[in-house]
């Protein structure tokens, strides 16, 4: 049994085309434990290991990293459409100029995706960039956003937004600063400290609702 789960994930790894030390890296397991799996001198799966797997790589089909049955990567090819159904998706990074280019009326989405939580007006998809977010939002995620529009008026705390300055865009938890005029960013990457921004030099925000792997065409 457990062998069959190694020899599994050692394929599911060798699909995404990384070494045995970026595939532990991006699931934040301990190289030498992993290490032990892939040449069999485990005789036990941690069930840690499995959950770090099913977190960091969704577009992976647990039921067959478990059991065997039915495909490795689980199918998306469904949702994504060109026939405008479901929300636009960009081919762009938000750390670029999404935002500038969403107000280009003459810009078109490189196709649309039917996800039917997603699926509301002025929603859109596009690409993220830096580990910050880790495992919340990571490196390489397509994630589905919205402008909001009346920020300024109201913004609901302890939610993960883009942020838009003249200087640079982030994504990140905001939370109520302790300082006047600020909010406070949250990473969840405990690799960082959350930091203050003031809310005078915010230009846009964009309300977050949630990311997938990117899409796989199978």
């Amino acid at each position: 049994m457990e062998n069959s789960v190694i020899q599994r994930i050692t394929e599911l790894q060798v699909y995404k085309g990384v070494s045995s030390i970026s595939f532990a890296e991006t699931i934040g397991f301990n190289y030498s434990t992993l290490n032990n799996y892939f040449t069999r001198r485990s005789t036990s799966i941690d069930i840690e290991l499995i959950k770090k797997i099913a977190s960091s790589y969704d577009d992976g089909n647990i039921d067959w990293l478990i059991t065997g049955q039915g495909e490795m990567i689980k199918k998306y090819k469904d949702a994504i459409n060109h026939e405008r159904k479901g929300s636009p998706y960009y081919n762009v990074d938000f750390i670029g100029e999404v935002d500038i280019m969403l107000s280009d009326q003459t810009v078109n989405p490189d196709y649309y995706i039917d996800f039917e939580p997603y699926n509301k007006p002025g929603v859109v998809w596009c690409n993220i960039t830096g580990h910050s977010m880790k495992p919340a939002i990571t490196h390489g995620d397509v994630i589905a956003m919205q402008e909001v529009k009346s920020w300024r008026e109201f913004l609901l705390m302890d939610e993960v937004y883009g942020l838009v300055t003249e200087e640079f865009r982030t994504f990140k938890k905001v939370s109520q600063s302790e300082k006047d005029g600020y909010y406070k960013l949250i990473f969840v990457n405990g690799k960082y400290n959350s930091q203050d921004i003031p809310v005078s030099i915010i230009r846009k925000v964009f309300k977050v609702f949630g990311s997938v792997k990117r899409f796989k065409f199978q």
